[in-house]
């Protein structure tokens, strides 16, 4: 591990609201995501295996850690012997879901900004070299109050944001109204854009357009644990959307009481937007006094 100097000068702080704007559902593609459930086998230290992983580094070779509450959180990825990409995953130590800032101490140090009217802390950390094409880096986020829509992700959580762009295009997305549109083929069965209660979509400020399943648990009135997000932006400025970022989303007492491994499929497009490996399946790790890890997993080549 670099130095605590080393290491802040290399973290990328910085603060916004994962919005994903009212409740209200514009259907694209209609369907469900398919096969999801918790597998309560699995628990222990010996995950991410050793000898095909390797983690995100900093300038002096060390492993790049990001300060998360009283813990840290880093970035690894597993590619098998053969090349083929095995696990992308975040990485938090136990003692980062603890001592977690909340929203009044955010703006009071001026980490935090204040969108929809709360407060979230966001870190930009860097994925391994050995992490598949298309993804580029992670963009984590602390929701110490949630974000809308009010009574669904509300509760304190994390954002999980698994990025296809470069960090400068990620970084130069603003607020706004999308007014491209985005075809069924490029959005996941099932899923559909996201809209605010005018019933018009919303650009959140670092991230673009948020894609939902209308049959999550939490959009039909269950308490919400742990869901998956798709992204999207017209980030070629060509007129028409695209995917732009997966994200599991997941609150902070579904993590400190998870046992064992909850795996969940990942809805697929018609169209992907890069070539490259995408996951078919996540899952979220509790990996006893390691802590816990939310990791992308059973890749499958795509063409654009």
């Amino acid at each position: 591990m670099g130095s605590d100097d080393t290491r802040r000068s290399l973290l990328r702080r910085r603060s916004v609201l994962a919005g994903l704007g009212g409740l209200a559902l514009t259907s694209g593609v209609a369907g469900a995501t398919p096969g999801q459930g918790r597998n309560r086998g699995g628990r222990g230290s010996g995950f991410p295996p050793a000898g095909i992983t390797t983690w995100a580094t900093d300038e002096d070779g060390d492993r790049y850690t990001a300060s998360v509450g009283d813990g840290e959180l880093s970035t690894f990825a597993s590619v098998t012997p053969s090349g083929r990409p095995k696990y992308l995953g975040v990485h938090l130590t136990r003692d980062a879901l603890s001592g977690l800032p909340s929203a009044a101490e955010l703006e009071a140090s001026g980490e935090g900004l204040t969108v929809h009217g709360a407060q979230s802390e966001e870190f930009f950390v860097p994925f391994p070299e050995a992490a598949p094409d298309p993804f580029t880096f992670l963009g984590f986020y602390w929701n110490p109050e949630g974000h809308v829509p009010p009574g669904v992700y509300d509760l304190p959580h994390f954002d999980v944001h698994f990025h296809f762009q470069p960090e400068s295009v990620v970084e130069a997305i603003q607020p706004g109204t999308p007014e491209y549109p985005i075809p069924d083929a490029r959005l996941p069965e099932g899923y559909v854009r996201l809209a605010n209660p005018a019933g018009e979509f919303d650009t959140v400020i670092h991230m673009g357009e948020h894609l939902g399943d209308p049959t999550a648990p939490e959009l039909n009135g269950e308490t919400f644990e742990n869901t998956l997000i798709w992204g999207a932006h017209d980030v070629d400025d060509d007129g028409v959307g695209e995917l732009t970022f997966v994200e599991p989303m997941v609150t902070v007492d579904y993590l400190s009481s998870l046992g064992g491994v909850d795996r969940r499929t990942i809805a697929q497009p018609t169209v992907y937007p890069q070539d490259g490996w995408y996951p078919t399946s996540y899952t979220v790790r509790d990996l006893g006094a390691d802590g816990v890890a939310v990791v992308l997993e059973k890749f499958r080549r795509q063409s654009a």
